[in-house]
């Protein structure tokens, strides 16, 4: 991988791979903030992790940042920090270069679009000079109740689970199955309530397991998302491509 440290300009962001002690401490106090309330947040994948930082110079702020773990194959797939989660045996004879996406997180207080658009970008860089073929993650819903999102799952579960050559299995001891569902859930409502990130995957022609783990340590739900980059429209790579100049 191209070790890049600038990513891209767009208006007032700036995309760039955090270099120093002090940019990566800025990533972490953001997801702190994001996912454990001010708690520490740093694990053993830091380490083998890139991390890429949104920043907003009009106010001089950290606003958005995500880590992404390239694996040189589906062989490797078992030290991904999803295996946790889900058994990826499938997975392990994908053929290809794969990026693992995690710890995505915007800041409360940036509700400008652009900065999707930009994180996207970058990752677009990335993806492209790494010669990446498979794009995955945990997507991170808020909290552990269920019941919140369950015209969400039944939508998942209706038109966006994965291919069943890839399709995660069951590891983790307490999920959600989207087949109990019931499916006279409202798909607007679902769509809705999904969280952008994972909305963003889908409309790239991105697929999800077949469940959601509850992760009571980040007091979230999340899915399995999978994202085959030779798969993405043509019209939305070129979309992606002029974002990352």
């Amino acid at each position: 991988m191209a070790q890049t440290d600038f990513l891209l300009d767009k208006g007032r962001y700036r995309a760039q791979v955090a270099r120093t002690d002090a940019e990566l401490a800025q990533c972490h106090a953001l997801r702190s903030a994001a996912f454990r309330g001010g708690a520490p947040d740093v694990d053993a994948f830091d380490a083998r992790c890139l991390h890429v930082m949104v920043h907003d110079y009009q106010i001089d702020s950290l606003v958005c940042c995500f880590r992404v773990m390239r694996l040189s194959s589906g062989a490797m797939i078992g030290q991904s920090y999803s295996a946790q989660f889900y058994a990826l045996d499938a997975l392990e004879h994908f053929d290809g270069p794969m990026f693992e996406m995690g710890r995505f997180c915007i800041a409360p207080h940036a509700q400008d679009p652009d900065i999707l658009r930009v994180a996207w970008g970058a990752m677009t860089r990335l993806v492209d000079e790494a010669g990446v073929k498979l794009l995955f993650g945990c997507s991170s819903f808020e909290g552990t109740r269920a019941e919140a999102y369950l015209d969400t799952f039944a939508l998942l579960h209706a038109r966006h689970l994965a291919p069943s050559r890839w399709q995660p299995r069951i590891k983790a001891p307490a999920v959600v199955r989207f087949a109990d569902s019931p499916s006279t859930q409202d798909p607007k409502r679902g769509l809705a309530n999904m969280p952008p990130l994972l909305r963003t995957y889908l409309m790239m022609g991105g697929w999800v397991s077949d469940h959601a783990v509850i992760d009571a340590d980040l007091g979230t739900l999340h899915v399995f998302t999978g994202l085959e980059i030779a798969a993405i429209p043509p019209a939305r790579k070129r979309l992606l491509r002029a974002v990352a100049g």
